[in-house]
């Protein structure tokens, strides 16, 4: 996923979600409740691949920079 499709469903899914705030706001609904409860799960994920895909484009992938570290770390220690 880009950076642009998760923005682009990171707005759709925060619309429903205020759609959801505002029934819920003329009482209590057992549906509405539990779909908030999953878009509310849904936008947490959502943030936190944007965040990861982010840090990958500025720093390149994890696993190699991860790679790296452990070659500088065994480097440090034989020096």
């Amino acid at each position: 996923m880009t950076l642009t499709e998760i923005h682009k469903e990171i707005e759709e899914t925060s619309e429903r979600r205020t759609e959801l705030w505002q029934v819920l706001s003329h009482g209590h609904d057992p549906v509405a409740a539990s779909e908030l409860k999953s878009l509310s799960e849904h936008l947490d994920r959502l943030w936190d691949e944007e965040r990861t895909l982010k840090a990958a484009l500025r720093f390149g992938d994890r696993d190699h920079i991860v790679a790296r570290a452990r070659v500088e770390e065994r480097l440090e220690r034989a020096a």
